[in-house]
């Protein structure tokens, strides 16, 4: 049976194209961070396995890089937003670049013996014209994709130079009808057209397909080239009116604080659980003066745990702490806070824009 993998298959164009996939008799493997409904794709007709591009699973990815079965790979996981770059914490531009490089470049590594041998192998990744230009108001989403433009573009040389045939198709669309990026709904009916332009240029092992370059595209980059500053501020200002600005934070900034002196897997899985609920988790390490170890070797002991973002002396009382660190979600355990901490963080976040989370011991 012909096997393909779409990653991000589950909305949008990577749902459109395992739509694609199946019409022209693959079974498609989706990974995504949920399943497409019947309604996108009857059951029966793909296989789908979870995978989360902030956690990747490379067990899972070895796996399916060594399924001689799939011939067919395409990236199309992906996000971004419009908003003045002040405007991102440092956990959303970590996660940004992330989801839309890091963990690509890992997963075509990982895929790169399948790619570079001299059987056929179809690989494409869903870059985007930001990418390629320069893209004020999208500053992360555009660095983040033209990390992945320029790597397709550098390492198509080295595969030519080795001798194969396969490449790594970089599609860069501008936006596009069809899809839940810029707050849509999934329409397979107005993303059919584009899917099967992608998958032409996939099977041709082309290097790079920019949707709608003759009617629109050609003219836009050749602005661009002309004068990067003019172009730049005209970008500004149309994503300015475009009324999908979102100039304020967008992330959950989660707060724990304890003195940690008896740190266990008890512990480790309330540190676990609290990330889960956070983009960004802030522990507050207390001195109490009882432990047997040092604030500074409980405080090195915190920043080695990999759901810990950032570890900070606990200050005095909460109302310090919220005024200093920001944060929105605040997580309370038993082990950690006694019950007069617990009865005291209940009353004071009432009128305040918190989220008080019980973790379980």
């Amino acid at each position: 049976m012909k096997k393909a993998l779409v990653i991000g298959g589950s909305n949008g164009i990577g749902l459109a194209i395992a739509n694609n996939l199946v019409n022209k008799g693959y079974q498609p493997v989706i990974l995504d961070r949920c399943e497409p409904s019947d309604d996108d794709l009857p059951d029966g007709t793909y296989d789908y396995k979870y995978c989360d591009l902030l956690e990747l699973d490379e067990d899972l990815i070895r796996s399916l890089a060594a399924d001689e079965d799939i011939t067919v790979m395409m990236i199309t996981a992906g996000f971004g937003r419009v908003a003045d770059f002040e405007y991102f914490h440092i956990a959303e531009i970590k996660n940004m670049m992330t989801v839309n490089a890091t963990s690509i470049l890992q997963i075509l590594r990982i895929f790169y013996d399948r790619i570079k041998s001299s059987s056929r192998f179809y690989c494409g990744v869903m870059g985007s014209i930001a990418g390629l230009m320069s893209s004020p108001m999208f500053t992360v989403y555009a660095a983040s994709k033209a990390a992945t433009c320029r790597f397709i573009e550098s390492v198509n040389i080295e595969l030519e130079v080795y001798g194969t045939a396969n490449r790594i198709l970089n599609v860069s669309p501008a936006s596009f009808k069809g899809s839940r990026f810029n707050g849509g709904q999934n329409n397979l009916e107005l993303l059919s057209d584009l899917a099967e332009e992608i998958m032409g240029h996939l099977l041709s092992s082309d290097c790079l397909f920019i949707p709608q370059y003759e009617e629109t595209m050609k003219a836009v980059l050749e602005r661009y080239k002309n004068d990067p500053h003019e172009y730049g501020l005209h970008s500004y200002e149309y994503k300015k009116s475009s009324g999908r600005v979102f100039n304020e934070y967008r992330v959950v900034i989660g707060y724990i604080s304890g003195s940690f002196d008896q740190f266990d897997v008890e512990t480790l899985n309330l540190l676990r659980q609290a990330k889960k609920q956070c983009d960004y988790l802030i522990v507050g390490v207390t001195d109490n003066g009882l432990s047997s170890l040092s604030l500074s070797d409980r405080k090195q002991l915190i920043n080695g745990i990999k759901y810990v973002d950032r570890v900070v002396d606990a200050e005095p009382s909460i109302s310090e702490a919220l005024t200093k660190f920001g944060f929105n979600r605040f997580f309370i355990a038993d082990r950690l806070q006694g019950t007069d901490s617990i009865n005291e963080s209940e009353a004071f976040f009432e009128d305040k824009k918190v989220t008080v989370v019980y973790l379980d011991n």
